[in-house]
């Protein structure tokens, strides 16, 4: 099999505040996991930093992979907008004075941190924001890195509860997915997915995913992980759900 642009999934996993909203896709979730955090970090770590990090670690035990060698990429629409948002809101008071600590928590790059304090990981690490195409950006970097780098590359991608006065109904569902991706499409793996593309024509989702995307944007990653789940599969599949049509060529190990 000629495959010479696609890039090996060998682990996935799932976590989500709610995992009855995954249900109807056939996914199961495992509920975020403070205890993987130890207590120093646990206490400054919001909702946004425990899911990612619940999913990464399942991801790399499920592909046996050292998270300590794995570079990563970091997708997000929002970041951890609940301390952003509190700490905007905050500036209205003259008389009130910013925290350090809640300063650095605010940015957007403080989960992609915090992993690799966890971890003592000090291979590339890359924080994106991408609003409706954040999932499909994630898997393009991914997949650029893995070009250059080889070698295997962990993919996280997560949103945690939104303010809903900021964009509702998006952040009204948490959900985080993190993939191990390997440039490896020999070894053990659960299917190969190529250089993400824009499509001319839009591949048909269903109304339920589009539904929930607009709630929760790490739902784009919901067709991915369906074809995973199918006995075989070859074909393109979607990695947004509005806006342009970013898609990848998917085949079965």
């Amino acid at each position: 099999m000629n495959t010479p642009d696609y890039i090996a999934v060998k682990a996935t996993a799932l976590c989500c505040q709610e995992p009855n909203a995954l249900l109807p896709f056939g996914l199961k979730s495992a509920l975020p996991d403070k205890t993987l955090l130890p207590s120093s970090l646990r206490r400054r770590s919001g909702l946004t930093t425990t899911m990612a990090v619940t999913a990464a670690m399942r991801a790399c035990q499920q592909a046996d992979a050292d998270a300590l060698e794995l570079p990563s990429v970091f997708a997000s629409v929002g970041g951890e907008i609940q301390v952003t948002d509190e700490l905007c809101r905050s500036l209205t008071d003259i008389n009130y004075l910013i925290s350090p600590t809640q300063f650095h928590n605010s940015v957007h790059n403080k989960t992609a941190g915090y992993w690799s304090i966890l971890t003592r990981c000090q291979q590339p690490t890359t924080a994106i924001a991408a609003v409706d195409d954040t999932f499909a950006m994630g898997v393009l970097e991914a997949w650029s890195q893995l070009q250059q780098h080889r070698g295997d590359i962990l993919l996280v991608c997560y949103d945690e509860l939104w303010p809903q006065y900021l964009a509702a109904p998006m952040g009204s569902v948490a959900i985080a997915i993190a993939f191990v991706l390997s440039m490896d499409i020999e070894g053990s793996h659960q299917g190969l997915i190529a250089k993400p593309e824009i499509r001319s024509k839009p591949i048909k989702l269903e109304q339920e995913l589009i539904e929930l995307s607009r709630s929760a944007p790490a739902a784009a990653c919901i067709p991915l992980l369906q074809a995973l789940r199918q006995a075989s599969y070859d074909g393109f599949v979607a990695l947004n759900t509005k806006g342009a049509n970013w898609a990848t060529r998917f085949r079965k190990a």
